[in-house]
């Protein structure tokens, strides 16, 4: 079951990106760190609703 998830910016709180994750096998938030365009550098993005 995939569910789909929006990722945010912990620093400037943009959704950026969206993606797909397995709710069984990873039941907590998801945490990754990505690019964002907004603050122009690499931040850790977490699962938001």
């Amino acid at each position: 079951m995939r569910v789909i998830v929006h990722l945010a910016c912990t620093e400037c709180k943009s959704r950026n990106y969206v993606t797909t994750k397995n709710k069984t096998k990873t039941p907590k938030k998801l945490e990754m760190k990505k690019y964002c365009k907004v603050c122009k550098k690499h931040t850790i993005h977490k699962e938001v609703k």
